[in-house]
């Protein structure tokens, strides 16, 4: 199950990614409560998009070959931390804290299948698996 989830998940941020890249504009104004976030910049959309394909270009590699869970854990890493920011910015006030449940399946959930899958899985027997 965990694998399957991998690659899903994998093609889903890789996917997003590439929308961001390939037609930047049309992805800020369809996504929900992201046109609410200041005026549209191209270079900033796709700086994010680079970073979204990265994260599920990680994770393919990861669902491929298992030995790549190095690269599944900077992937994860890049979505914790930018559900963090998310996280920073409703404390700070510079976004409404009903922001992030309707972030919930968009920022946070990717990020926690993203670390549990990217997580070393520990075997009583065998001791720690990277």
């Amino acid at each position: 199950m965990r694998n399957v989830l991998t690659w899903v998940l994998g093609f889903g941020l890789a996917l997003n990614g590439i929308a961001m890249l390939a037609v930047p504009e049309p992805w800020y104004m369809a996504v929900p409560g992201v046109p609410e976030t200041g005026p549209f910049n191209p270079h900033f959309v796709r700086d994010i998009g680079a970073a979204y394909l990265a994260a599920g270009g990680s994770l393919l590699w990861f669902a491929a070959q298992p030995a790549a869970w190095a690269a599944a854990r900077a992937g994860a890493l890049f979505l914790a931390l930018h559900a963090l920011i998310h996280v920073w910015d409703a404390a700070a006030g510079r976004e409404h804290a009903h922001q992030l449940l309707a972030e919930l399946f968009a920022v946070f959930l990717p990020t926690v299948l993203a670390i549990w899958i990217a997580w070393p899985r520990y075997n009583l027997y065998q001791g720690v698996k990277p």
